[in-house]
């Protein structure tokens, strides 16, 4: 009996050194563009960019610099590597006090477990130009299918995927359905959220399958013209999805609300136009000014979504919630912490997937 416990013993050590990263690894690097880089509205010169800014004009040098940035991109790969890195040549890098560094300019990685899902196994902000970030090391040499988001609010001119010198890496093939478009404020680009992959967006596209194709600037979503033109030039999209009542006040949207619609209809005719209702802000608890032009917003929103609804066909309006009973989930009164952005994934998961099953999008 003693000398079976020895051999088990022995085995289980040699299984775990088998395990470790040796101390000195060397690796070799892979461009993310060279595996399978999803969640991109289009094709763009720069990869990591999300909007060609020489092709489309009229953004102000914010919203520029916002599209630029790589909020809601993917990188999926397989590889049997016992530790993963990542080498970042950085261009505008965000430095913003309500977010946490590893989402802003950071990297935030997924390994799919034996029963199929997503399951967090690291994170880490990289500097500008430090070299090689090592996200995780000391796992078996099993093959593994991993997606890697990428930070944002931060712009990259290149990203390589490091694995162990003789180790395989390959595209995953995207196990995400359809491409829906989805346009937004802070809140969908992730402001304060502690990880890349923890945005709304994100949660809903590994809770559902379904894949968003992430245009949030935070700040800027206010249903300007220009926009409107991006999401007319996307590629192949199925549905759109409009995070628009966050950022502009009850006037902007009584203004800009029917001819944003007809603009994107007229280019797109038949697809779902899925708007949001804002969430509750927690700074109005006791702020009574903010309250009145938060519910203003609302209010205004709701009004014209009854009768968009009506007047346009494809056209519908849905409710969103960010908040625990207790109205705590916020980071700054404003933008919601993980636990909040989780509790709005959840409230429009069902709602969205009943719109798009009508247009055969399951």
């Amino acid at each position: 009996m003693k000398r079976i416990l020895l051999i088990s013993v022995a085995a289980l050590l040699t299984i775990s050194a088998a395990a470790q990263t040796p101390k000195n690894v060397k690796y070799t690097f892979t461009e993310a563009t060279d595996l399978n880089l999803i969640g991109k509205l289009m094709d763009t010169p720069n990869p990591y960019h999300r909007v060609d800014t020489c092709r489309f004009k009229g953004f102000t040098k914010g919203e520029n610099e916002q599209v630029r940035c790589s909020a809601g991109l993917a990188v999926l790969f397989r590889t049997n590597s016992s530790t993963i890195s990542v080498k970042s040549e950085f261009g505008y890098m965000n430095h913003g006090e309500n977010t946490m560094g590893i989402a802003l300019r950071g990297y935030d990685l997924y390994i799919k477990n034996a029963d199929g899902e997503w399951v967090y196994a690291a994170s880490k902000a990289d500097g500008r130009d430090r070299g090689n970030c090592v996200l995780i090391k000391d796992m078996d040499r099993t093959e593994k299918d991993c997606m890697l988001y990428l930070p944002i609010y931060s712009e990259e001119y290149s990203v390589k995927i490091g694995v162990e010198e003789g180790a395989a890496i390959e595209a995953l093939e995207s196990p995400f359905r359809h491409r829906v478009a989805i346009f937004g404020s802070s809140f969908t680009q992730g402001i304060s959220i502690s990880r890349p992959g923890m945005s709304y967006p994100m949660q809903f596209m590994r809770n559902t399958g379904i894949q968003l194709l992430s245009l949030g600037c935070s700040g800027n979503c206010k249903m300007q013209p220009y926009f409107a033109d991006v999401l007319i030039a996307a590629e192949d999209i199925d549905a759109m999805i409009f995070d628009a009542f966050s950022n502009p006040g009850a006037q902007m949207i009584e203004d800009r609300l029917f001819p944003f619609i007809e603009k994107i209809q007229a280019a797109k005719p038949g697809i779902p136009l899925i708007f949001m209702q804002t969430i509750y802000r927690e700074s109005r608890n006791f702020n009574k000014s903010n309250d009145r032009a938060e519910q203003a917003k609302q209010d205004m929103a709701a009004k014209l979504m009854a009768e968009a609804v009506k007047k346009y066909d494809n056209v519908y309006f849905i409710q969103t919630n960010a908040s625990d009973p207790s109205k705590d989930t916020s980071v700054d009164g404003t933008h919601p912490s993980d636990w909040g952005y989780m509790y709005w994934a959840k409230s429009i998961e069902k709602p969205v997937l009943k719109i798009l099953k009508k247009y055969g999008l399951e």
